[in-house]
């Protein structure tokens, strides 16, 4: 079965969080058998900050961002038996998911894929003429990496045929316990971009528990971050490669994941983060939102906060020893429960489900 996928960017994780769900889930379903292309779009830089070369589990197609460059790209879904149209592709998205609509042949399973399902909704429901709402009665089936039933219910309310959310989860190929970096070395690491709905809970989860523990260090990775004012127990060491993410996991004694807003808001999101420092084995203090016990459990496998002081407190009253086994139960657990593998059983099936009711009609 062939899949015509047009994303962000399969081989950049710069300024694209959904790398890793992408290559992890794709992968999975290649394993299977799935015969997988990924379109995406020269744009952003990310072609200049590549981490990754093209896999040999998929073929990928990097198109210039020009329209004439995507109608030559979309021409290709014709010959695919699932065709995927992602959330966030970076260049005329709209105009992308017409084409393909228009492109895949009518016996094709065509996807909406939506990496960030709040923000989407968000702009789908102030724009009674968007364009993914006029296009829902022509796509088969929407998925998501998150969002539980609030984001199934309110994609139903706008006319989605299907929607079922596939969450973020580990691929243990990539994401393992690896030896401590000393370049890594702190009490209390976060890594994440400088997003508008971000920043104000880096501010409460994570700057503002460094200002109040003076004696504790504090890292932090990702890009943005360059003048923001922070205490001088905070090192910034701005972007960090992918290849480097199991270092910076395991080697301080705990890791802070800090959903968005919008993420927090809808609950059931878990962020790639949450099993990026799980499969390392890391500790994981994490902000909180609805659902993070279908995933991890609290106290055992994950420490909660609700604010910035239950951050602090949670900090300071962590022994190292305690911190490496509550790492050790989420390694356990979600290598057990939460591998890209037991996700694409669960979109393998869905795929095969729209055969069979192919045939069943033929």
């Amino acid at each position: 079965m062939k899949i015509a996928f047009y994303g962000s960017s399969l081989v950049s994780a710069y300024w694209n969080g959904a790398a890793t769900y992408y290559r992890g889930l794709l992968r999975a379903l290649a394993e299977k058998g799935y015969d997988i292309t990924f379109y995406e779009p020269d744009v952003y830089d990310r072609q200049k900050n590549r981490d990754i070369d093209p896999p040999e589990w998929c073929k990928v197609v990097v198109y210039e961002g020009t329209v004439g460059a995507l109608k030559k790209a979309t021409e290709e879904a014709a010959g695919a038996d699932v065709v995927v149209k992602a959330s966030g592709v970076g260049f005329e998205d709209d105009f992308l998911l017409e084409k393909l609509l228009r492109k895949a042949r009518p016996e094709s399973l065509k996807i909406f894929w939506d990496v960030d399902a709040p923000a989407t909704l968000a702009e789908v429901r102030g724009a009674p003429d968007h364009p993914l709402r006029r296009a829902l009665g022509d796509i088969d089936m929407v998925l998501t990496y998150g969002g539980g039933d609030p984001v199934v219910d309110a994609y139903r309310s706008i006319g989605a045929q299907e929607c079922i959310p596939i969450y973020n989860a580990l691929d243990p190929k990539t994401h393992h316990p690896v030896s401590a970096e000393p370049r890594f070395t702190a009490d209390l690491g976060f890594l994440g971009n400088r997003l508008p709905d971000r920043e104000a809970r880096v501010e409460e989860f994570f700057l503002n528990p460094a200002s109040r523990l003076s004696d504790q260090t504090f890292l932090l990775g990702g890009s943005g971050w360059q003048d923001k004012p922070m205490s001088q127990n905070v090192t910034y060491i701005g972007h960090v490669s992918t290849r480097d993410h199991n270092a910076f996991n395991v080697t301080p004694k705990a890791v802070l994941n800090i959903s968005r807003a919008s993420m927090a808001e809808n609950g059931f999101s878990p962020a790639t983060r949450v099993f990026e420092a799980a499969g390392a084995g890391a500790c994981l203090i994490t902000d909180y939102w609805e659902g993070i016990e279908l995933f991890l459990k609290p106290d055992e496998e994950v420490l909660v906060a609700r604010d910035g002081p239950d951050v602090a407190d949670i900090l300071a009253g962590l022994s190292q020893e305690r911190a490496k086994e509550i790492g050790q139960r989420a390694l356990q657990r979600v290598l057990a429960e939460h591998t890209y593998a037991h996700r694409a059983e669960t979109v393998d099936l869905l795929f095969r489900r729209h055969a069979e009711k192919l045939e069943a009609a033929e």
